[in-house]
């Protein structure tokens, strides 16, 4: 996989992505937290359209938080490039994203390289359909994400609509992937596709990765139900 080399003013490791419209995410089964619901740090793999890997990402948190606070928890999330170098860093403090509690919404900060800042996602209140926002270093909504009123997945996939500024205009969509029977019960493990215009800015499109990140932590809200399960079928 050849990578273009010299973009002006695009963060170092990024270059490839000014050549794509699409990634595909997908989470790595972990045994242990499968046979005993026993939350692990997450990892994931990150390919193009071809199936190439191009980034993989790591979780970075502590086994207390992982496992009191669940997909509401506070983490940073590694993305590296196949050279293990790291090109974007993501950092979520903790909170709630119940419409109960407007002042204290999920926000991810997305930096690349670590430590320069390109844009946040910021979850909007919303009675029903989840929303948020992408936003560049000043502040300004570039994009606007909006979520079906269920967004559990049963037997299908949960669309994530991708909208321009203002929001009159799809622009692309995060596709979090029906996975089976089997895996959407007992794990925590999920496949997501993401497509956004091939001219979008390319911190944006960093940006919208880490957009995806986050939705991850809103689609767990499931979890308490799949231990559950888990557990039931081992009695």
């Amino acid at each position: 996989m050849n990578l273009p080399q010299g973009i002006p003013n695009c963060p170092p490791g990024l270059e490839y992505l000014t050549t794509i419209d699409q990634l595909l995410v997908h989470q790595k089964v972990e045994v242990l937290e499968a046979l005993t619901g026993f939350e692990t740090k997450n990892k994931f793999t990150i390919k193009n359209s071809l199936g190439q890997k191009v980034y993989y990402a790591v979780e970075d948190s502590d086994c207390l938080t992982r496992n009191c606070c669940g997909p509401l928890r506070p983490f940073d999330m590694k993305i590296l490039d196949n050279y293990r170098n790291e090109v974007i860093h993501l950092n979520r403090l903790l909170a709630c994203d119940s419409c109960c509690f407007p002042c204290c919404l999920q926000k991810m900060e997305v930096s690349s390289p670590p430590g320069v800042l390109v844009g946040t996602v910021e979850q909007q209140w919303s009675l029903c359909c989840p929303s948020f926002a992408i936003k560049n270093t000043s502040g300004d909504t570039v994009l606007k994400i909006e979520g079906p009123l269920c967004t559990m997945s049963i037997c299908g996939d949960v669309e994530f609509e991708i909208l321009s500024g203002d929001g009159n205009v799809r622009v692309g969509r995060i596709s979090k992937q029906w996975s089976g029977l089997i895996r959407e019960a007992f794990t925590d493990t999920d496949f997501f596709g993401i497509t956004f215009p091939m001219d979008l800015d390319v911190r944006m499109k960093a940006v919208m990765l880490g957009a995806c990140f986050l939705i991850a932590r809103k689609l767990l809200e499931n979890l308490v139900l799949k231990k559950l399960l888990r557990i039931k079928t081992k009695n």
